[in-house]
């Protein structure tokens, strides 16, 4: 049996490591040499699961959705993270980064955003413990995402709109970088995703890992058994996937169904489906499937999802993925469109537009009716609702 655990050298088999600037290595060995040390101390769980309970409101409710298991033919249930506070899953993991940070001694924060959901979390965070807050933010996901970046503002965090490349997820990890590279000494970077140099894709899995904990007693209690038949979520850089599929990933048991973005279809070139659409390179510090030319540009990944338009994947869903462990669709924006208005209609649950590409997933599969479906909504969709008014007569 294949075993999707990170090794001591910060793989997941062929994907991951650290490739990173000489003026970073200090940080990032830094962080390799007592993450696990800090996480796994009883000081840090004692805090970290206090603020999640008591501050995000977790645990998140595992919903069984009626109406929609009704008509896919499964019992679907729903796991919420869309009611943690601040709206989405990204505040698992902001909390738990920024006690890392307060125990390394760092004192400026900074972040990369897409949807915007990381930067309000991160924001929130450091409101909270009283530090300085900078976050990159692409110049188009600033116009498309506006609610969040006004949010992320009130908290008092700075928001830099990022000029470069198309001006989206990638170029703000970008800006991010080079920021961390100025002011290594007193910056720690949160980021948002299992994406990056090791261990952030390790630790960002594990601060994630509270969504599959709780699945486990959850689903016992409502099914007699604590797995599910299938786990689904969407997959941009893979932090709500891999917080939902962690504590299953070595159970064969379970069949893991996870959606990327297809944009416009995969054989437009309008795409970020970079599992079924990449080859493997190296994208800000880790190995993974990127987008790119043959000589390794990046092409620009487009998706109507600010937080899933990323032109790589986590190293731990590639290693799934190549291996066949996971199952990735690619969920035009069609699609991921038609499955929010349903699921709002249906279940009065208006979802993130990321969520809603893991909804999209429904139409394609084939269950028994016995089946026992999770499938995470990573966000609410009040960030996105400019966008669905302009679909919305579609619909009707």
């Amino acid at each position: 049996m294949n075993n999707y655990e990170i090794d001591e050298k910060g793989f997941y088999g062929e994907f991951g490591g650290a490739f990173v600037p000489e003026i970073l290595q200090k940080n990032v060995t830094e962080l390799q040499n007592c993450y696990r040390q800090i996480m796994e101390s009883d000081e840090f769980k004692q805090e970290f699961h206090a603020l999640l309970r008591d501050y995000v409101g977790r645990p998140s409710p595992l919903y069984y959705a009626k109406r929609m298991s009704e008509k896919y033919g499964c019992k679907l249930y729903l796991k919420r993270e869309d009611l943690n506070h601040t709206g989405a899953h990204k505040i698992n993991n902001s909390l738990g980064q920024i006690l890392l940070a307060k125990k390394m001694g760092k004192t400026r924060i900074i972040a990369e955003t897409g949807a915007g959901q990381h930067g309000v979390a991160t924001a929130t965070a450091c409101a909270l413990m009283n530090m300085e807050c900078i976050v990159y933010m692409g110049a188009t996901d600033v116009e498309r995402q506006r609610p969040n970046v006004e949010r992320m503002r009130m908290l008092g965090a700075t928001v830099v709109p990022v000029q470069s490349g198309n001006k989206t997820l990638k170029d703000a990890c970008n800006e991010a970088i080079r920021d961390w590279c100025c002011n290594p000494k007193n910056t720690f970077y949160i980021v948002g995703s299992t994406m990056g140099p090791h261990p952030y894709p390790d630790l960002v899995a594990k601060m994630q890992s509270v969504i599959s904990e709780e699945i486990k007693w959850q689903i016992k209690e409502k099914e007699g058994r604590d797995y599910p038949d299938y786990l689904m979520a969407c997959i941009g850089g893979g932090s709500n996937a891999a917080g939902t599929i962690y504590h299953y990933m070595n159970d064969e048991r379970v069949n893991i169904v996870l959606a990327e973005a297809g944009g416009l279809g995969v054989e437009t070139g309008q795409t970020a489906a970079s599992l079924n659409c990449g080859t493997i390179g190296v994208l800000h510090g880790s190995k993974m499937f990127v987008m790119q030319t043959d000589d390794g540009q990046i092409i620009e990944p487009y998706s109507i999802s600010a937080g899933l338009d990323y032109p790589g994947v986590g190293p731990m869903h590639c290693k799934m993925f190549q291996d066949g462990r996971s199952k990735v669709l690619p969920i035009t924006d069609d699609e991921a469109l038609a499955a929010a208005f349903e699921l709002t209609r249906m279940e009065g649950i208006i979802p993130a537009l990321e969520s809603a590409h893991a909804l999209a997933i429904l139409p394609h599969m084939k269950f028994k009716k016995d089946d026992v479906v999770v499938l995470t909504v990573s966000g609410r969709g009040d960030k996105d609702m400019q966008t669905y008014l302009k679909h919305m007569h579609k619909q009707d």
